[in-house]
């Protein structure tokens, strides 16, 4: 764990020297992947590492437990609540004479959007970097928000699956009921990421490791997958010389 943790500290600095980049910037909702991630910038960038923390009709947990996480290894954050303009987007868009009716998904996702452009905002403004926290787990089946959770310049997690980095966690010292809670991206009341994925990230993580599922898991897997392509890919262009 120490050689990793090393590794991703270096490759963190190194990626942000050659942009010629002063720090960096994480979102820290309270979750494990995020804590995990702010650790590390911290550890590359102990003067030039901002933890942001952006309530969005959020549980009141999520806050407490990303503040845990800030004053344990002494991260800089700022907070910046986004519930109103939360609510003022979507009375717009629902203002419209679009006939579009209500979509707890599309919903759930401005919640991620807005959080990017707040951050990138940050960045620009800082000459930092945006770090993200989506793993391997996440990314491989498409669980993230397009130009949101998914908009960011760095991803330290994104070769570790669920177990490795919870792993990861326990070495950094991330306070354990942090580590031991429902992983969630937030998106509403009681969402969870293994009812919204239909399956356990114990499932995903040794299907991804192995290639070795019970016949319905490589079905839905490699579903998600091929439906996901998109997200992980740059903007298509035609094939026009």
């Amino acid at each position: 764990m120490e050689e990793l943790t090393q590794k991703l500290i270096l490759w963190l600095k190194e990626k942000v020297t050659e942009t010629g980049g002063k720090g960096v910037v994480v979102g820290m909702s309270g979750g494990v992947d995020s804590s995990v991630v702010a650790v590390l910038c911290q550890r590359a960038f102990p003067q030039n590492t901002l933890g942001v923390i952006m309530p969005c009709h959020s549980e009141e947990l999520d806050e407490v437990h990303a503040r845990m996480v800030a004053d344990k290894f002494g991260i800089n954050t700022v907070r910046i609540v986004l519930d109103g303009v939360f609510d003022v987007l979507l009375e717009e868009v629902r203002r419209s004479k679009l006939q579009i009716s209500q979509s707890r998904i599309a919903e759930g996702n401005l919640k991620p959007r807005l959080r990017m452009i707040v951050l990138y905002y940050l960045a620009n403004a800082l000459n930092y970097l945006v770090v993200g926290a989506s793993n391997r787990s996440e990314l491989s089946v498409g669980y993230f928000t397009k130009y949101g959770d998914g908009g960011v310049d760095l991803m330290p997690l994104g070769n570790l699956v669920k177990r490795e980095v919870k792993e990861l966690a326990v070495y950094l010292g991330i306070p354990q009921e942090i580590i031991d809670k429902l992983p969630s991206a937030g998106l509403w009341k009681g969402q969870t990421d293994e009812g919204e994925l239909g399956l356990t990230y114990a499932e995903l993580d040794s299907y991804l490791k192995t290639g070795k599922a019970k016949e319905e898991i490589k079905k839905r897997v490699d579903s998600m997958m091929d439906k996901s392509r998109h997200k992980r890919l740059p903007p298509l262009l035609p094939p026009i010389e």
